[in-house]
């Protein structure tokens, strides 16, 4: 079986890890023979993976120049190349694709009402169109491709809402002995900020700077915790940088620093900065409590990552991280920065709600699976290729996994 990933949309940093983990475990797959069509910068990365080739693509600059090769010229090339299924990444599907294609749909912020509301009341009227134009196209994607495929139930039930068309979910990986491996210490820097503050409860929070994070009502909670019995004494842990010019993105940090200053938290604040993604495991092993107060997600990696480092984790009531986490975390109102503070004092003072927290996440850590992932991905794929039904409503054995809360 021949199969096309069009990787030119995933370029972020999720897009890119997604590709470090699924494109090994495509190449190691027996019969099957994958191509990969993603951008020069990004290809120059994926060159020693053995078992992989990469299209031959005309130099493609920007969003608009991309999608139109996409839509116009890549049905042709697919022919060309005799593909069986196309997978296409990063939300968008070919609009009338020669062969099966199926769809990996992860941006929550297209469906999410509190994105735009957040937008409106930031006056970012110009990421605001941006992502309406670019839901209406993912939107439109889900109907186009043969089978969509979600990172969490709650998202492709999500998705289910939103167009009227079936998701399937299929749980994004980890990899225990990759994350694991390299053993190179912190850098020195990070390593003395995070020994000067061990006379408090150091709380993690591994994510960009973005308004879907929420990261000021995790602000508004610090000074909140000094206030709950017994005057949690915290400090917290950002692997972005809040000034002007120090964030990827179009997100400003402006309105986000002058919240830190005004409650005067910048000495409970520690902006790490990016982190190599080699060492995080040292970064999570050493904090107390992992948090996030996020608003909208699909998956979210970090969650498995705390969990599998043994780190109890407080997390917005999400349906997704319910269904990540399970028990292994407590779960506050994304709007209520005081349950946040209550729920993150009461693990740092209850020592058996931390180990319990931490052994379920010990235990759910171990029910994600790369391997697991690309195969459930392969097997959707065999399907279409001899033109089976793949409707969940048709053919119950296309859930992939059982989608419960752990614990």
């Amino acid at each position: 079986m021949h199969i096309f990933l069009n990787a030119l949309g995933a370029s972020t940093a999720s897009g890119l890890t997604y590709l470090r983990n699924v494109l090994p475990h495509l190449a190691a797959s027996q019969d099957i023979r994958t191509t990969v069509a993603m951008t020069a910068p990004a290809q120059a990365e994926f060159r020693g993976v053995n078992g992989i080739s990469f299209a031959n693509l005309p130099h493609l600059n920007g969003a608009v120049t991309r999608f139109w090769f996409e839509q116009r010229r890549l049905p042709s090339l697919l022919r060309e190349l005799h593909v069986d299924v196309l997978i296409s990444a990063g939300n968008f599907a070919l609009r009338n694709s020669p062969v099966p294609q199926i769809l990996l749909s992860g941006n929550s912020l297209y469906t999410s009402g509190d994105f735009y509301r957040d937008l409106f009341a930031r006056r970012g009227y110009g990421l605001w169109l941006d992502t309406k134009v670019k839901a209406g196209i993912a939107r439109k994607s889900v109907k186009w491709a043969d089978r969509t495929v979600a990172p969490t139930q709650a998202f492709a039930d999500e998705l289910r809402r939103w167009t009227g068309k079936a998701a399937t979910a299929i749980h994004h990986g980890f990899d225990h002995s990759v994350f694991f491996e390299d053993q190179t210490p912190l850098s020195q820097a990070i390593q003395s900020r995070l020994d000067s503050a061990e006379d408090c409860t150091k709380l993690l929070y591994v994510s960009h700077y973005n308004y879907f994070r929420n990261f000021e009502t995790l602000f508004r909670a610090l000074p909140l915790m000094r206030e709950t019995p017994g005057g949690e004494k915290v400090r917290l842990f950002v692997t972005c940088k809040l000034q002007a010019g120090e964030n990827p993105g179009a997100y400003k940090t402006n309105s986000a620093w002058s919240l830190v200053k005004q409650l005067g938290i910048e000495s409970e604040i520690v902006q790490l900065g990016a982190v190599p993604y080699h060492q995080l495991h040292h970064l999570y092993r050493s904090c107390d409590v992992y948090v996030t107060p996020s608003y909208a997600e699909t998956f979210a990696h970090p969650l498995v990552e705390a969990m599998a480092c043994g780190l109890p984790i407080v997390a917005s009531d999400l349906p997704v991280h319910r269904e990540v986490c399970g028990g292994a975390a407590l779960y506050f109102d994304v709007s209520r920065p005081d349950l946040l503070a209550r729920s993150v004092s009461r693990v740092a003072r209850a020592k058996e709600l931390r180990l319990r927290l931490k052994l379920h996440g010990l235990r759910r850590a171990l029910d994600f699976s790369w391997a697991s992932h690309v195969g459930s991905l392969l097997e959707i794929a065999k399907r279409l290729t001899r033109g089976q039904v793949c409707s969940e409503e048709a053919d119950p054995s296309m859930k992939t996994a059982d989608f419960r809360a752990a614990g």
